[in-house]
Order: C-alpha cells, then structure tokens, then sequence
C-alpha cells in the first residue's frame, strides 16, 4: 500500500510515519506539507491511501479531496476538529481520525483501506459512461443530458455544471463525476473540468498557464499541471 500523508504542521507528519513503519504491507510513504503540493504530487506517485488533515493554508483537506482526479486514491481525514465529520463523509471519506489517535487506532483506519483496496473494480474494466444526471430540486428532480455541460467546478461538497440552461448543483465530488462521465471530459484545472467537444480554442499566458475558450463562450482556467494533457487531445 502506498500512502501519502498531508498535514501542514511537521510534528503531525513525523508521527504519522512513525507508526506507519511498522506496518509491513505499506510500500511507499510520502508527504505534503500543504493540499497544494499533494494535489501535484498525485500523478507521479500514485499512493492507494491518503492520510489528510482538515485545516491547511491555501486549500482544505475537503477541497483536495473534491479534487482527486480519477481513478482517486482512498482518503482517511486526520484532524483535531470533530466539527468537519459529516462533510468528511459525504467527500466519500472511509475513515476520520480525531487527534490525539493512537495506534490501535490508526490500524483500524489501515485495516478499513485494506478492505477497500481488495474489493475495488480493477482499472482495466472502468465503469460505462452515463448519457445524463439525475439532480434532485426542490419540488422534483432536473435532468441534465450530459453533452449539454460544457465544463464543470467544484464547491465545496458540491459540483456545479455549466450548461447552456442553467448551473444547477449536484452533490457530489468531482473526481467522482469524472469517472462516471467517461473520456468525453478533461481535468483541466484542480477545481475544474470541460468536456472536449465544446473546447473552440487554448489562450496561452505567460507563467505556463492559460484558459479554455468553449464554444458557448465561457473562459474556463487552464493549469500548468492539465495543459499538456488538455493540448493532447488536439494533437
């Protein structure tokens, strides 16, 4: 098991992989000092586990899980505030670990991801792609066909999906979404995503970074981290 540890003060994370080196079974460990340099640090090290405080400068541990791209790592939040547990969950969270935890504890978290790892579908037979969303309103339930949405950003707990009628909520991550959405839309920022018919034309900036100009008109931000997979697809 490969896990990565995000908290942004140094105590917590010594502590962390003290108790994780006497696990056997765990492979791989390494950490970010903040959700930012996790969100980075994700392709390249690919970890089964992440270990995610709450409260960090910049972005939230809740925010760095609505943004986990796809096929996302399993998250176990790890904090000293009791307050957050019913969002930690509904962010799809299979653990919350209260500081100060011991080490009977953290296995039981261990022991819950192991359990999760085994019975996960494996990559190479990936869910089928959906045609359109079921979203509960007030008064009855929208549907929105998914060729309608040109892109897609998070808040907090929630999605919100840009389509020519309207930007209705639906609850849900948005690395979750993704999967269930299928090839047709790209990440193209930690907080977004668009779906690649409606892209018209990529404005470069400066510093690497850029925007997305859809054919409905919207600008959407374009990250140093997603463009060259984003400019792949037209290549």
């Amino acid at each position: 098991m490969r896990i990565l540890i995000v908290d942004d003060e140094r105590p917590a994370r010594d502590k962390l992989r003290r108790m994780l080196s006497a696990e056997p079974d765990i492979s791989a460990i390494e950490e970010a000092r903040d959700g930012v340099e996790a969100l980075e640090m994700l392709p390249a090290f690919a970890p089964d586990l992440l270990l995610l405080d709450i409260q960090m400068p910049e972005i939230s541990g809740l925010d760095v899980a609505a943004s986990l791209p796809a096929p996302a790592p399993l998250v176990v939040f790890v904090t000293a505030y009791d307050e957050y547990a019913i969002r930690a969950f509904d962010a799809n969270a299979i653990d919350y670990l209260l500081k100060p935890y011991d080490q009977p504890r953290l296995q039981r978290a261990l022991q819950r991801a192991r359990e999760r790892l085994a019975t996960q579908r494996p990559a190479s037979t990936p869910l089928p792609a959906v045609g359109q969303l079921l979203i509960p309103e007030r008064g009855g339930t929208r549907i929105v066909k998914v060729e309608q949405i040109q892109w897609i950003e998070t808040a907090d707990n929630y999605v919100i999906l840009h389509t020519a009628d309207g930007e209705p909520l639906m609850r849900q991550t948005l690395a979750g979404l993704l999967e269930k959405l299928g090839p047709r839309f790209i990440r193209c920022h930690r907080r977004a995503a668009v779906q690649i018919d409606w892209i018209a034309s990529i404005i470069n900036h400066d510093k690497g970074d850029g925007e997305l100009l859809l054919r409905g008109g919207a600008r959407v931000p374009l990250s140093r981290q997603y463009r060259a997979d984003v400019v792949a697809h037209f290549q």
